[in-house]
């Protein structure tokens, strides 16, 4: 019997940043940080098929290693990226092989937006998930999402199987029109969805934020981590199934386990040190890039773009302009350079931030060499 959603405790295993032993993924790290996840109590695991490495090392580090239901497990199908409702079904049996679960727990249509929703109902992805519900191999259907709240409100509207939304919520983002989490988060709560949290930290930004921000917390809590304020932000609004966190080494998962396994939501006084923290960021020129490396998978000229751009952020946010040259310069060195962009636009078709990547990479080139 799988674990009831209402049950599932607020921290969930995000799998797409696992740990990597040169150019592969370390299955012996990822077993220790599994095993230190189930032991404090925690058992949402979050995988998709897109993910490279991730549903494989799942099954050696958790699946192949623990009962089926001490734990819950989540994928994704990604539609958008086939050119057929063949190939688009087909993920679905490669994810079940791969991970050898059985079923998945939560079973997600990934990254819907406003150029691709329609794909998955021209290949008839959602009578397809409704299906492997009644079959059993599917316990709960929903989707990730990243689009604006009115593509919500209309999805949520035609599609009342969906029982969750996986939305990206995070303190910097709440209110930032390119990603509208809290309006996207308000529509979900409307519809009376169980949402889970992605990107709470900001594809690590926020475990490494402005000094400004640092200067805050510290100010309050100097033994906080900066992550942890993030994670906290999250898992203390109603409605939310989990907060996944996209744990790349054991120290990361001991860190929120350290102040998620007894978890407190944030009290009077933190909500407004966040509110200061989200003035602070209002006046960042920083790009929001969360490393997702969607842009890179297509990407003719193979360009590093989160690289260049995390580059680019300790410039920017962090003023370290010295440390940023010295990294950009080792990428042109290494792999490819901002100048290489050929302006295709391929890159900005499949950004779930909705960045300006031709553009910012202009300016990384002019800022940077």
């Amino acid at each position: 019997m799988s674990i009831p959603m209402e049950e599932t405790k607020k921290l969930g295993f995000g799998l797409m940043r696992l740990p990597r032993k040169g150019i592969r993924t370390d299955v012996e790290q990822t077993k220790k940080m599994v095993d230190l996840f189930m032991e404090a109590g925690f058992t949402y695991f979050d995988t998709a098929y897109v993910y490279p490495g991730s549903e494989d090392t799942i099954k050696k580090a958790l699946v192949d290693r623990y009962p089926r239901e001490s734990y819950t497990l989540a994928t994704k199908l990604y539609a958008a990226m086939v050119p057929s409702e063949k190939l688009a079904k087909n993920e679905f049996e490669v994810s079940l092989k791969r991970t050898g679960a059985g079923y998945f727990d939560y079973y997600l249509l990934h990254s819907l937006m406003s150029n691709n929703y329609q794909t998955y109902e021209k290949y008839k992805i959602w009578d397809f998930v409704k299906q492997k519900k009644e079959e059993g191999k599917i316990k709960h259907i929903g989707f990730s999402f990243h689009s604006g709240p009115e593509l919500l409100d209309q999805i949520l509207t035609e599609h009342p199987e969906t029982e969750f939304v996986q939305l990206q919520i995070n303190y910097a983002d709440w209110e930032k029109p390119s990603v509208q989490s809290r309006a996207n988060y308000e529509v979900a709560r409307k519809h009376g969805k169980w949402i889970t949290g992605m990107e709470p930290v900001k594809g690590g930004n926020l475990a490494n934020p402005p000094q400004g921000v640092k200067d805050l917390f510290n100010s309050y809590a100097p033994d906080m981590s900066y992550a942890s304020w993030a994670i906290r932000f999250v898992a203390s609004l109603d409605g939310i199934l989990t907060v996944l966190s996209g744990m790349s080494n054991v120290a990361q998962m001991e860190d929120n386990l350290s102040y998620m396994k007894d978890f407190k939501p944030l009290n009077s006084e933190e909500r407004e040190i966040i509110r200061q923290a989200q003035r602070i960021l209002g006046d960042s020129s920083t790009i929001p890039c969360t490393s997702c490396h969607y842009c890179t998978k297509g990407c003719p000229m193979q360009i590093p773009i989160p690289k260049i751009f995390a580059a680019q952020n300790d410039l920017l946010g962090n003023g370290q302009k010295e440390q940023a040259k010295d990294a950009y310069r080792k990428l042109a060195e290494q792999e490819s350079c901002a100048t290489d962009c050929i302006q295709c636009g391929q890159c900005e078709s499949v950004c779930p931030q909705h960045i300006e990547i031709i553009e910012k990479l202009k300016e990384c080139a002019a800022s940077l060499s």
